[in-house]
C-alpha cells in the first residue's frame, strides 16, 4: 500500500538525490521499512538537540509511536524541560563566532550559558529544575526507593508542579511525551549533567546519598533485558551524533553475545547515524558504519546509512519523512 506523502517528504524525495542529500532520504526510507516489518527502533540524542528544540517534532514522532526506546545524554534529558519553563528568558546570539572572552564572561555574569548561538538563563532553567527535583530526591530516599534519573524527570512533569512555569506548548516538549507514555529511557554518564553535578553537591553536603539514583550500571542491565524482550522482530539504531549517547546503548549486543555467551543474540536491525564528525585516526562519532561490524553490533546484512552533515536539519527532515509530512 502506498502512503501519502506530505509536501516535506514529496520534496526531499524530488531535490535530495546525490551526496549527504540521498544519504538522509535512503536513510528516511530505511527507518519506515523497519516499522513496516514491526521492528522496534531506539533513538540516540547527543549534543544539545533539546535546546536546538528538536521537541517539536520529536514530541509526535513518541506520540505517534515510531520510536520505543531513548538513549540521551543528561544535557538532552534536562534541557528539554528547561525550555519548556524558560524559553521566553533564554537569548539568541546569532554573532557568537565574533564573541571575544570578555563578550563571554558579561555572558556569564548575566547568568547566561552560551550553547553556539543559544544561551540558557541558569536562574530560570537550572534553579527553577533544582527546586523541585531535590524534593523528588529526598522524598525518594526517606521512602527508601531508588529511580533512575529519567523516572524523577517523569515524576516531576507528570506531577503538575511545573505547570505555571510553561512557557511554550506542552505538545512541543519530547520530554513529557515520553513520560505520558513512560516511554523506556538510558541516560548513560547522566552524572555530568547540570542535574547530575546538582545532586553530586547536594551527596557531598551529605544530604543524599548517591545510592538514591540509580547508576549506569544499571541502565545497562536494564536495557539488556529490554532488548532481549523486544528483538524478536529486531530493533533499529537512529543515532543523532556521536558520544556517549550512541556509544552506551550499542554495545549491549555485543556484552549479550560475548560476555553473557548469549550467541542467539540478534545484531541491531537497522544503523543510521547523522554526524558532522569527518573519519579520522581513533574517532568513534567519526567512525564508517563498518567498524561496528568488528565489534559485533552490527551484521554484514544490516541497512547502513551515514549522513554527515548538521543534525538540527537532517533529523527533523527525516522525521517529517516518517510523519508523512
Amino acid at each position: 500500500m502506498t502512503k501519502s506523502k506530505g509536501q516535506i517528504s514529496q520534496f526531499i524525495q524530488k531535490h535530495f538525490l546525490h551526496f549527504n542529500a540521498a544519504a538522509l532520504v535512503d536513510a528516511a526510507k530505511g527507518y519506515e521499512d523497519q516499522l513496516e516489518q514491526g521492528s522496534k527502533m531506539l533513538v540516540s540524542l547527543a549534543g544539545a538537540m533539546s535546546t536546538g528544540e528538536l521537541g517539536k517534532i520529536f514530541a509526535e514522532i513518541i506520540r505517534s509511536e515510531k520510536v520505543h526506546i531513548i538513549s540521551c545524554t543528561g544535557a538532552n534529558l534536562e534541557e528539554d524541560i528547561m525550555n519548556l519553563v524558560a524559553h521566553s528568558h533564554y537569548k539568541r546570539v546569532p554573532n557568537y563566532r565574533d564573541l571575544t572572552p570578555q563578550d563571554e564572561w558579561a555572558l556569564l555574569e548575566e547568568g547566561l550559558n552560551r550553547v553556539t548561538d543559544t544561551c540558557i538563563p541558569e536562574e530560570e532553567a537550572f534553579r527553577r529544575l533544582q527546586k523541585h527535583i531535590v524534593k523528588l530526591w529526598k522524598k525518594a530516599e526517606q521512602e527508601g526507593k531508588r529511580y533512575f534519573p529519567h523516572e524523577f524527570m517523569y515524576q516531576l512533569l507528570l506531577s503538575g508542579v511545573l505547570e505555571e512555569y510553561y512557557e511554550i506548548p506542552i505538545k512541543d516538549s519530547w520530554m513529557y511525551a515520553a513520560a505520558k507514555k513512560n516511554l523506556p529511557m538510558v541516560v548513560p554518564g547522566w552524572e555530568d549533567s547540570t542535574m547530575g553535578n546538582i545532586f553530586a553537591s547536594y551527596v557531598l553536603k551529605g544530604e543524599l546519598k548517591a545510592s538514591t539514583v540509580k547508576s549506569g550500571i544499571e541502565y545497562m542491565t536494564m536495557l539488556a533485558d529490554w532488548y532481549r524482550k523486544n528483538s524478536g522482530a529486531g530493533i533499529g539504531f537512529f543515532q543523532i551524533g556521536g558520544g556517549i549517547a550512541g556509544d552506551f546503548p550499542i554495545c549491549v549486543v555485543p556484552m549479550l553475545y560475548q560476555d553473557m555467551e548469549e550467541t542467539d543474540t540478534p545484531f541491531w536491525s537497522y544503523f543510521c547515524q547523522i554526524s558532522d564528525s569527518t573519519t579520522s585516526y581513533g574517532s568513534y562519532s567519526g567512525a564508517v558504519p563498518n567498524e561496528k561490524i568488528t565489534w559485533g553490533k552490527l551484521g554484514i546484512e544490516t541497512p547502513k546509512f551515514i549522513v554527515e552533515s548538521d543534525a538540527t536539519i537532517v533529523a527533523p527532515l527525516i522525521f517529517a519523512y516518517l510523519l508523512d509530512m
